[in-house]
């Protein structure tokens, strides 16, 4: 393996810290599954424009590859290797009364983390039988959901064009993965032992072996974040009550992106500001004080359609789940007040 010259072009993370003294280094290590350096940044010398370029392929390589990964992480998330992650998903910890009851600013809300099973390699890096076993056993547990999460699997390689139809009118469907994931691996063996669970409100949804082994979402019309992180919190400790998840004191849950580590989760809300989007400088004095991201509302590079936008919580290794929900719902609530003022500016 020789080093990657296409990495010259790259302004990756990846391009960034992976210098020649690095490359030595690790060129020759691959983790117990296996997994090598060439793998893990395959994504990024494929893809020079990749804003990391880099993936995990089990927990092993966030150790093995660490003089790459660790001052990845240390820039993305200003997390050092001597930190701890530390979770709470206690809802009754989070303080976030509705900020828009009458529904004027909020479009809808949606709250995600991802999940992968211990001891098992990550997408990047799973045998055909181990995505099929994890597919298996996370749809039997599904199966058992009871109440407001009860609902039905849809296998991805075995379901009808009305299913087909329906999950793509809801916005539920996920399809083979952009190119970015193709040159991590992600794609192998597609459609099979991929599917999509929800809930007959179609409040709650479950990705299983997209990018990560499970996508958990929560989501709901309007903005009543609470009882959507609420239903997320249930969601994931009755799963975490019957699988075992890949997680440690360091870096909490393990993602085959290291952007994703810690508490793997994203809380969004699609939220109307047609005049705060017409003065850009101040929409992101205010984002940024709270840590929080803009993007258009077809997620990541998309652009802004009527005024809405979606804004998330970008914080998420080293703060707890309630402290990222906390984050974007505060900063929320300041967007809400200064579009009203705004308003009345003639």
């Amino acid at each position: 393996m020789e080093f990657p010259i296409e990495l010259q072009k790259s302004k990756s993370l990846l391009a960034k810290y992976l210098t020649k003294d690095v490359f030595e280094l690790l060129k020759d290590k691959k983790t117990s599954n296996g997994y090598t350096l060439k793998q893990a940044i395959n994504s990024g010398v494929k893809n020079p424009d990749s804003g990391i370029g880099v993936y995990a392929g089990d927990e092993e390589s966030y150790t093995t590859f660490k003089e790459l990964f660790d001052p990845i992480i240390q820039e993305y998330h200003s997390f050092s290797s001597t930190d701890h992650h530390k979770s709470n998903f206690n809802p009754d910890d989070l303080d976030a009364p509705n900020p828009d009851p009458k529904n004027k600013y909020i479009v809808s809300t949606r709250i995600r983390v991802g999940r992968n099973i211990k001891d098992i390699p990550l997408g990047t890096a799973i045998s055909y039988e181990q995505r099929n076993k994890i597919e298996q056993d996370v749809s039997t547990v599904l199966s058992s959901f009871a109440e407001d999460l009860e609902g039905k699997y849809y296998p991805l390689n075995n379901i009808t064009k009305e299913e087909t139809d329906s999950l793509i009118k809801d916005h539920f469907l996920f399809k083979a993965g952009d190119r970015f994931l193709e040159a991590a691996g992600l794609n192998r063996d597609w459609p099979n032992g991929r599917g999509i669970y929800h809930n007959h409100d179609k409040t709650f949804l479950v990705w299983i072996n997209e990018e990560d082994e499970l996508r958990i979402i929560s989501m709901q019309k309007g903005g009543d974040i609470k009882e959507v992180f609420r239903r997320l919190s249930k969601a994931v400790e009755l799963l975490e009550s019957q699988l075992k998840f890949a997680y440690n004191n360091h870096i909490g849950y393990i993602t085959s992106c290291p952007t994703n580590l810690g508490t793997a989760m994203r809380a969004s809300v699609h939220i109307k500001l047609p005049k705060l989007g017409s003065n850009m400088d101040q929409f992101k004095v205010i984002v940024d004080k709270y840590n929080l991201q803009i993007r258009g509302i077809d997620g990541e590079h998309s652009q802004s359609v009527g005024g809405v936008y979606d804004i998330s919580n970008k914080r998420r290794l080293g703060v707890t789940e309630v402290q990222c929900v906390q984050d974007m719902y505060d900063g929320i609530v300041a967007l809400i007040e200064t579009e009203k003022r705004l308003n009345l500016v003639v």
